[in-house]
């Protein structure tokens, strides 16, 4: 059974940093690529960054590019999220997903496995 875990969000105020963890289980998970997506209030899931299964090729949205970080450790199966200078925008439920072919895929149809999510709230 596949579990993806996010953990690490929480309640910041603008310009802090925050950390996101996504724990993987009951997959081979040095081969998937991995993703990074969110959902704001009232608004549709959007892709957040991605990160292929070595590493090698990461992918941004625009309005993250220079302040947030994609990477991954596959001795602890779990991919990570660096958040630098938060804003109100930034707020939304975020969610892990993994790709089976390793890629670092920004459309959310090409993931076959999706976390619950975690919350991140950015005040001023």
């Amino acid at each position: 059974q596949v579990q993806l875990v996010e953990s690490g969000g929480g309640s910041v105020q603008a310009g802090d940093s925050l950390r996101l963890s996504c724990a993987a289980s009951g997959l081979f998970f040095s081969r998937y690529g991995m993703g990074w997506f969110r959902q704001a209030p009232g608004k549709e899931r959007e892709f957040v960054a991605a990160i292929s299964w070595n590493g090698g090729e990461t992918y941004y949205t625009d309005s993250v590019k220079g302040r947030f970080t994609i990477s991954r450790d596959n001795a602890k199966n779990t991919v990570y999220l660096q958040m630098n200078s938060l804003n109100t925008e930034d707020t939304a439920v975020y969610y892990c997903a993994a790709e089976k072919l390793g890629r670092a895929s920004m459309r959310s149809v090409l993931y076959d496995y999706w976390g619950q999510g975690t919350h991140v709230t950015v005040t001023t």
